[in-house]
């Protein structure tokens, strides 16, 4: 059964990268055993960031709001770079709010929407995670953004439908699937490595108004 592995928010620490604009960062998350609420944040650069209470988005100028609410990133594919990065990657070490385990975080669709548990909770997946020089920079790891890109294992960012709390155990369920097959993976494939697949990303209408934007950019210069 598909089910939130672990909830996940931020231990607030210094920022692993010198360069950065911000001094402080979220993206190290850890484990809550606690019920979370999840509510909308608003938008992103005057929002208050994060979807989750108790989180903290480091650089709100192009993380968090209402289309970046809630991180999820599967188990399974943490497993995935387990072994191949062979080091131990705890819940919570890609930054994700949401370790989910028995759902295919990838072959999500955009709009797709799922419930969480029983508290009326309900998210709507809107755009895959782009990896930063943050990601980069926690993980410690040369050339990762490359790596993680080529893997086209990327996450999901959801946005808050129906606000309510969500804890570790808890059941989802995609209670809605739209009919196009634009999913998470192809989303992130059009943006950073297959600009032919551009296109499709504008059939799904909840993609996240940054990407919509880009490809309707992209696609207005390659026809002038």
């Amino acid at each position: 059964m598909a089910h939130v592995l672990s909830v996940n928010l931020a231990r607030v620490r210094t920022h692993p990268d010198p360069r950065a604009q911000t001094k402080l960062t979220g993206i190290d998350k850890v484990a809550t055993t606690d019920a979370v609420t999840v509510r909308a944040p608003g938008p992103m650069h005057e929002g208050l960031g994060s979807g989750l209470v108790g989180d903290v988005i480091g650089n709100q100028r192009v993380h968090g709001g209402d289309d970046q609410a809630v991180y999820a990133y599967a188990r399974e594919d943490l497993d995935a770079w387990e072994t191949l990065l062979q080091r131990t990657l705890t819940h919570g070490m890609f930054g994700e709010n949401l370790t989910t385990a028995g759902i295919n975080v990838t072959h999500a669709r955009i709009g797709e929407r799922w419930r969480i548990g029983t508290d009326g909770l309900v998210l709507e997946v809107s755009a895959p995670r782009i990896p930063c020089r943050t990601f980069a920079a926690f993980l410690d790891l040369e050339h990762w953004i490359k790596t993680f890109t080529h893997a086209a294992k990327p996450g999901a960012y959801l946005r808050v439908i129906s606000p309510g709390t969500v804890r570790a155990g808890d059941a989802i369920t995609v209670e809605y699937r739209p009919e196009h097959d634009v999913t998470v993976g192809l989303v992130f494939r059009a943006r950073l490595s297959e600009s032919e697949l551009l296109p499709q990303l504008l059939l799904a209408d909840a993609l996240s108004g940054e990407l919509k934007a880009y490809a309707r950019r992209r696609l207005a210069c390659a026809e002038g």
